[in-house]
């Protein structure tokens, strides 16, 4: 374990005005209250906070998140509690130890609809103070490198849900060197094959070309002290997470990837990086595509940096960094380099992100999202992507994450910009609405009145804030549409049990499934939200479902063992009438396909699985869902005629999706109830005779066969 002298050493180095007198009575306190407790390893728990603090010491941060690194751990595990903390250490420590505490006890990896309020939370806690998220990663960074000793499941839990948000977030907080070794750590636990596979190509790599990264850091150093240029340069290689991605991502071999060497040109001034950027070039080619310049477009977390890459010693590709001693700092910090200290006084570095301005763009995403989901949907769009730099036509910079497109671009300058476009201009030429946007291009979006967000637009755009937008709005002008559509579903619903949908009903309906009133329950039913036959069973629970004497779904299928239970493939949706076959499944019984279902070709090696199954003969009930392909004219009433005309077949309509939305026509998928193969063709039959189908067909998916 690190002693308070080792760490009191540590602060020294850097701020020998720390308070180092407060500091050790929180090393001393910490240690009583740990006192008796172990970690897995079997070492005394108090060696974990100790070393949480000495990973923060080396990003020289203040007093007050040293303190907090040490006592991070006392309000959850010991029987300290705010009030001894506020007494003893301050107000400021207290709520510091509160936040991280909170933190730790949410669970940020577990079921979506949690988790996205989970991610909320955190984000509203940085917001109070970003140094509790600092002390968190330090934290989880800690438990990551003594993570063998946990029991695997843990293990794999824990980097799971460090290689999805930890890491991540540390690269969107600027701390690269933090998210790369949270991403090996954990890409050791999940993947250990991998990476031992390219460690040893590493290793073999070494042995056929030698030390690669002194010869080409004395080549660039040459090459400098040729131009007289004063820097420092670095070299190393990739760490095995970031290769074994870019092999990944790009699809190629170890041996094909060229760029696994990394070099850092650090200058004194600014002036100098251009000046190395150019020997650089001069010397080597360039790589086309592979040049950025973070210095005159800096990112959003105060990153500044050139990036280039270059055909080197032997033709192997080197990406190159180069930046100033400030910059650097801030490279490696990123927002944390706000509170560092050299030599006592706290760093005035001029390229240091203002935390608050940096969680000022988050917290403006917390408002914009719609529900839990979007917002999640964003957070995680924007910690896991790069950063691509347009301009408007006034030459103003706009930021994008990589993969943006001029759609995603005008909803980040206006929400009202991007509501009304019809087409954009990139670099002065016509370009459809989904073009890729790249560094250092400008666009110019056009807009017209009377337009509106299309459904389509969601697949386009990839910002959170985009797609927020558009659901917004789509929700807003769908609602009079659905509840419209609603109405209709709901009449032919309820005349199919010889009631009437009145107002009183309905509402009734609404207040007995929570959906507070008539307008709202219609329009779920018209968004498919909720079932016809929910709403049904609610106010006449004795009357759905029932037809005379019918065969239940229970008792509909013929040639199965007492103990085993069946369900219908949703591939292919058979129904009464149809020749049938089943298939055995281990844990999930027997699933029915039609003979002729195009899933049934995988199993033809395995004849064991194949049981022969016959529908009951009689009048089965009308419970049977198939999916049906609709194409019909985008004119008033159609599709509320479509709906009557399957309701006058005795159908009930328990699903209504829209695929595909054309001004010209619309094409969705309608999930009816029959009760056998020779009422969905009375059904289908009724709609294809109407003069605005299009097109009508039985929907079968493949995709949707049990494996």
């Amino acid at each position: 374990m690190i002693d308070l002298q080792d760490l009191l050493t540590l602060v020294r180095a850097y701020n020998p005005n720390a308070d180092f007198d407060k500091i050790a009575a929180a090393y001393h306190y910490g240690r009583r209250a740990h006192e008796g407790q172990k970690r897995h390893s079997g070492e005394d728990y108090f060696t974990h906070p100790v070393a949480v603090a000495a990973i923060l010491s080396e990003q020289r941060l203040d007093d007050a998140t040293l303190i907090t690194a040490l006592l991070h751990d006392t309000l959850e595990d010991t029987g300290s509690t705010y009030s001894d903390i506020r007494e003893k250490f301050g107000p400021e420590v207290a709520e510091l130890v509160n936040g991280v505490t909170n933190l730790t006890n949410l669970q940020l990896s577990s079921h979506e609809t949690k988790q996205a309020e989970n991610f909320r939370k955190l984000f509203i806690a940085m917001s109070k103070d970003i140094r509790v998220i600092l002390v968190k990663l330090g934290d989880r960074l800690h438990n990551m490198r003594t993570i063998r000793h946990m029991r695997p499941d843990k293990q794999v839990k824990k980097a799971r849900e460090t290689m999805e948000i930890y890491a991540p977030l540390a690269g969107r907080m600027g701390m690269q060197w933090m998210r790369e070794e949270l991403e090996d750590l954990s890409f050791r636990v999940l993947n250990p094959e991998a990476r031992s596979s390219i460690m040893r190509r590493f290793v073999a790599l070494q042995r056929e070309s030698g030390d690669v990264i002194r010869k080409i850091s004395t080549d660039i150093e040459k090459e400098l002290a040729a131009k007289d240029i004063a820097a420092t340069v670095y070299g190393r290689a990739k760490k095995p997470y970031s290769i074994w991605r870019k092999m990944e991502q790009k699809e190629e071999s170890f041996s094909r990837l060229s760029d696994i060497y990394g070099f850092r040109v650090i200058t004194g001034t600014e002036d100098d990086c251009y000046a190395v950027l150019g020997a650089v070039h001069q010397r080597w080619r360039a790589v086309p595509g592979r040049f950025k310049d973070y210095i005159s477009q800096p990112k959003s977390n105060g990153y500044r940096s050139i990036h280039t890459t270059v055909s080197g010693r032997d033709g192997k590709r080197v990406e190159i960094q180069i930046r100033t001693r400030q910059m650097h700092e801030v490279a490696e910090s990123g927002v944390a380099a706000h509170w560092a200290y050299r030599d006592g006084i706290k760093v005035q570095n001029p390229f240091a992100v203002d935390p608050a301005e940096w969680l000022a763009s988050v917290a403006d995403r917390i408002d914009e999202a719609g529900d839990h989901e979007e917002f999640l949907e964003h957070v995680k769009l924007e910690m896991y992507s790069d950063q691509v730099f347009c301009f408007t036509p006034k030459g103003e910079v706009v930021k994008l994450p990589k993969g943006a497109t001029p759609l995603d671009y005008a909803y980040a300058i206006h929400t009202r910009i991007g509501d009304s476009c019809v087409s954009a201009k990139v670099d002065g030429v016509r370009v459809p609405l989904w073009t890729r946007l790249r560094n250092g291009q400008s666009v110019e979006i056009i807009t017209a009145e009377g337009q509106r967000p299309q459904a389509t637009w969601l697949d386009i755009v990839t910002t959170g804030r985009a797609k927020a937008a558009i659901r917004r709005s789509l929700r807003e002008e769908d609602r009079a549409r659905f509840i419209k559509l609603g109405h209709e579903l709901a009449r032919q619903a309820f005349e199919h049990v010889g009631k009437r949908a009145t107002d009183k009903a309905l509402q009734t309906a609404a207040t007995m499934l929570g959906a507070g009133d008539r307008s709202t329950l219609l329009e779920r039913l018209g968004s498919a939200e909720l079932t016809t036959g929910a709403v049904l069973h609610a106010l006449y629970p004795d009357l759905t479902g029932q037809e005379g004497e019918v065969i239940d779904a229970d008792r509909a299928v013929l040639g199965l063992d007492p103990n085993q239970h069946y369900r219908r493939g949703e591939c292919c949706q058979p129904v009464p009438g149809e020749r049938i076959v089943g298939i055995t499944y281990r844990g999930q019984g027997v699933v029915v396909h039609t003979i002729d279902c195009d899933s049934l070709a995988e199993f033809e090696s395995t004849p064991s699985r194949w049981v022969d199954l016959h529908w009951q003969p009689g009048k089965h009930a009308a419970v049977h869902a198939v999916t049906v392909n609709v194409t019909i004219g985008n004119d008033p009433g159609v599709l509320g005629r479509i709906c009557t005309l399957i309701g006058e077949q005795r159908a009930n309509i328990s699903d209504l999706k829209f695929v595909d939305t054309k001004p010209d026509f619309y094409r969705l998928l309608v999930t009816v109830e029959v009760r056998d193969v020779e009422h969905l063709h009375r059904v289908m039959t009724a709609v294809q005779a109407d003069s605005d189908v299009a097109e009508l067909a039985r929907y079968k998916d493949t995709s949707r066969a049990p494996v």
